[in-house]
């Protein structure tokens, strides 16, 4: 049988605030276990929550880049369940009246319906230990957590993985969240039911928590599909369950069966007063934005006359965009620095869960695209030079010199070295007119440029070389 595959997804991201969500602890990792807590955050007898304006801020930032309507009163709730992370067995959440609502974000030419923003607190985080024991660390319990819900609108991995690129870019160019993937500062659970084709009637869902990682969320999601298309064909129904994803294994196992609202026994925070958010204030949020992915791409396009793939490129990382932002008002050549961007600098600063920091100064990288550009430096020994001062205190220029790469060589010197290759390799000049093969033409200008020693431009040698031939 043939089905259609339903998907939506709840998204956790940590807000980029200095302290905690209702008390003054820091926000901030720490090695040391149980630093950043105390009696709030710990939910000690007597101790109450104080909100945090800048996390309702930063919440209604990232409502307004989705597009979502921001309520005027927001109220928070205790939403109870007992876990060992969260030390007073009920977490200060939102439900009947979360700060968004109604967003949408495009997505695969589909438009993703986004249900709602909430802001919450975080739970502390389980350390299992090789002898088998487990140990509570409270020092992330109570971080600003902003929950975003979407719709039932995704359909595919493709869909999710598209979906889960574009928000971490946006909640990172609007500046509320750094989204570190690896520290586990952008989580996602997965909802996932399959219905028989063109059926209205949705399946039983299943729920995968705390996936992290877009690969290993990937692999979980074509998992549980297939799953549950073997179940499904298999004439067995699926159980409304939650599931932990397991990415050594590759597979997911049982958690516990799945809890509906009531039974977290929501009810209204009773230390807490409802959240008026006024119009004036939405308005100073809204001016306040900075500008977005999609907006930057249009600049780059129509501005820069840059491609869309070299604009996606400089636009995946904020950092990367950053310096390019920065390396173009030093040099105003935007399609220059974005090609040394996307083909050198990227291809060493990619990892897995994103991008390392360009360890070039922009005025550093500028003197070499100049130089370049100018005939002072070949490309080859400009790369060169650009790698020897990454991460130092030296400077491109120092290099450039110390090594002897500025190009001095008069006309007169490279018509006498095309002169000496076309000699020495009269065999593969004669192979060259023959056949009309650039790689062998390549080969020349390499030969004249290891007897000039990089004191000559390259590109001025293809040319000699060419009107030598003709």
């Amino acid at each position: 049988m043939q089905y259609d595959v339903v998907i939506g997804l709840e998204v956790h991201a940590e807000l980029k605030t200095n302290s905690k969500c209702f008390c003054s602890c820091k926000n901030e990792s720490s090695n040391i276990p149980n630093t950043n807590c105390c009696p709030v955050c710990v939910g000690l007898p007597g101790a109450l929550p104080i909100l945090n304006k800048k996390a309702v801020e930063l919440t209604v930032k990232a409502g307004l880049a989705l597009g979502c309507e921001i309520n005027n009163t927001a109220i928070f709730e205790r939403k109870n369940y007992f876990y060992p992370d969260l030390s007073k067995a009920y977490q200060i959440s939102q439900l009947e009246k979360p700060i968004c609502v109604k967003g949408a974000l495009e997505v695969n030419g589909k438009t993703i319906r986004i249900n709602r923003i909430h802001l919450e607190e975080d739970a502390g985080k389980l350390v299992h230990s090789a002898d088998g024991s487990t140990l509570v660390d409270y020092n992330r319990g109570g971080v600003p957590l902003m929950e975003l819900v979407t719709e039932p609108d995704l359909t595919s991995v493709e869909d999710v993985i598209e979906f889960l690129t574009k928000l971490r870019q946006i909640y990172i160019y609007s500046g509320v969240a750094d989204c570190l993937i690896e520290k586990g500062q952008m989580r996602a659970d997965v909802n996932i039911s399959l219905k028989p084709k063109g059926s209205n009637e949705l399946g039983t869902r299943t729920e995968m928590k705390n996936l992290m990682g877009f690969r290993a969320i990937a692999r979980a999601v074509k998992y549980e599909i297939e799953r549950q298309k073997d179940l499904l064909d298999s004439g067995e129904e699926i159980q409304q369950e939650t599931l932990k994803w397991d990415n050594d294994k590759g597979e997911n196992f049982t958690l516990r069966t799945k809890e509906d609202s009531q039974d977290y026994r929501y009810f209204p925070e009773p230390d807490l007063l409802a959240v008026e958010i006024d119009d004036e204030f939405v308005e100073q949020t809204k001016n306040s934005m900075p500008k977005l992915p999609d907006e930057l791409k249009n600049i780059y396009m129509t501005e820069y006359n840059l491609s869309e793939y070299d604009s996606d490129v400089l636009l995946q990382f904020k950092h990367v965009n950053d310096f390019f932002i920065e390396c173009v008002k030093i040099y105003n050549k935007p399609k220059t620095v974005a090609n040394w961007i996307t083909t050198d600098i990227m291809g060493k600063i990619k990892t897995e869960f994103g991008a390392s920091p360009i360890l070039i100064s922009p005025q550093d990288m500028c003197y070499l695209m100049k130089n370049v550009d100018d005939k002072k430096i070949n490309r080859i020994n400009a790369k060169e030079v650009m790698f020897l001062v990454w991460d130092t205190d030296k400077s491109a220029e120092a290099e450039t010199k110390r090594l002897n790469y500025i190009i001095d060589m008069s006309d007169d010197l490279v018509d006498g070295l095309v002169d000496k290759i076309f000699t020495d390799f009269a065999n593969v000049v004669e192979q060259y007119k023959n056949e009309q093969d650039p790689k062998i033409l390549n080969y020349l200008v390499g030969q004249v440029m290891r007897e000039a020693k990089g004191k000559a431009n390259a590109g001025d040698v293809m040319e000699k070389i060419k009107n030598k031939m003709n």
